[in-house]
């Protein structure tokens, strides 16, 4: 079964964002690597990445240690019907979002994460689901046309597809935007490029195994 393994983030600063990362979320090049690009890119990507925590106190001390490392707020963590969280943006551009179902806290805070979720706004889900299932991903949950979740399998990313308006309304941001995503997808299949331009490569650790 196709998974994710790693995710490479297209940056104008390399040290600047790799500096960023660490101090925001601790993340090394195990699962988030950094390229240098200056392709050109305005607005909305058209993806976002989530870290899923395990109570409210995480959300925000990401999102705290996020700011304090230089992003922006796009949306204060706050509760919601399904829990609690807060989106930023990266100096480099990227929408991250921190978020948990639960919405009381059950110890200290920590920046302690139990999942990375890589979401994809898509022009049609159903077209994208059918494209993504004949290259090896298996269906965990789907709602009509409106949203797809892929098994995670062994991969350290778990993929979802949403319609890019409702992904860039989740983002607090408008969902105009042209040019590079500024991503590339690494997994245990590839390399291809999906029907909205988002890039694959067949990853290192795949490569080795």
């Amino acid at each position: 079964m196709t998974s994710i393994d790693t995710i490479t983030i297209e940056v104008a600063d390399v040290a600047a964002a790799r500096h960023f990362y660490t101090a925001a979320f601790g993340l090394g090049d195990d699962l988030l690597r950094l390229r240098a690009s200056d392709a050109p890119t305005t607005g909305f990507r058209g993806f976002t990445l989530s870290l899923i925590v395990s109570q409210p106190a995480n959300v925000d001390a990401l999102v705290d240690a996020a700011l304090d490392a230089g992003a922006t707020t796009l949306k204060a963590p706050k509760k919601s019907m399904w829990g609690y969280g807060g989106v930023v943006q990266a100096p480099d551009g990227t929408i991250w979002k921190a978020a948990t179902p639960k919405k009381k806290d059950t110890g200290p805070a920590t920046k302690e994460f139990e999942d990375v979720v890589l979401l994809l706004g898509v022009a049609d889900v159903s077209a994208s689901k059918k494209f993504y299932v004949g290259q090896g991903l298996t269906v965990g949950k789907s709602f009509a046309s409106t949203y797809v979740e892929f098994a995670r399998g062994s991969g350290a990313v778990q993929l979802g597809l949403y319609k890019r308006r409702g992904l860039a309304k989740d983002a607090g941001v408008s969902p105009d935007g042209t040019g590079s995503h500024r991503i590339a997808v690494g997994g245990t299949s590839g390399p291809f490029t999906d029907p909205d331009g988002f890039a694959w490569e067949t990853s290192s650790l795949a490569a080795r195994s």
